[in-house]
């Protein structure tokens, strides 16, 4: 299950998508967007997640051994992998990706979608936050296309192209104050750096 832009980010590129699909991290929790009605072969869609729920096929976990997975999925090579907001809940992405990989056809793609900058939130835990230069690590075997990658906030339809830019989001700590959530610490007393 998707958000709002990630939704939005896979309709702009659906005619480079192909079947089957597999989305891992399929569940609706309720506040999610469906990407399985975006594809109207739905006999060729399945999706996937460590707990049963509406939109889950299958109940799986992507780090437990290969021929587990593979055997799970009856041997199905996917022309698309969606895995959006999945890998920072993840204890092992490397072992995730490698999997992932895996599953893909020849020339298959896999769509991806992390936090950079977010609040820590459960699925049941939250271990992780990544960069580009951390997919191409994650992912090794495949190439990473930057003319299409993009960084979104979380307003709709706000997409930028990913540049050193990144995470030079200008933040008030006024909010944090308020609330009590601002980290304390040892200060210069001459006001440096």
């Amino acid at each position: 299950m998707s958000d709002t832009n990630q939704l939005l980010y896979i309709q702009r590129h659906q005619e480079e998508l192909s079947d089957p699909y597999l989305e891992v991290g399929s569940k609706d929790y309720g506040s999610t967007q469906d990407l399985r009605g975006l594809f109207s072969d739905r006999d060729k869609y399945i999706g996937a997640d460590m707990q049963a729920g509406p939109g889950v096929d299958i109940v799986l976990d992507f780090i437990q051994n290969f021929k587990e997975i593979d055997a799970a999925l009856g041997g199905i090579r996917f022309g698309t992998i969606f895995c959006l907001s999945v890998l920072e809940h993840c204890e092992q992405p490397f072992k995730m990706a490698e999997n992932l990989t895996a599953l893909m056809m020849p020339k298959g793609k896999i769509c991806l979608s992390v936090p950079f900058s977010w609040k820590i939130h459960g699925y049941p835990s939250d271990y992780w936050r990544f960069t580009p230069s951390g997919f191409k690590k994650l992912f090794p075997k495949l190439v990473f296309e930057s003319e299409t990658a993009v960084i979104a906030t979380s307003r709709k339809s706000s997409f930028h192209a990913i540049n050193d830019n990144i995470g030079k989001i200008s933040f008030s700590s006024s909010t944090h104050i308020k609330s009590g959530r601002l980290l304390q610490g040892i200060s210069n007393p001459q006001g440096l750096c």
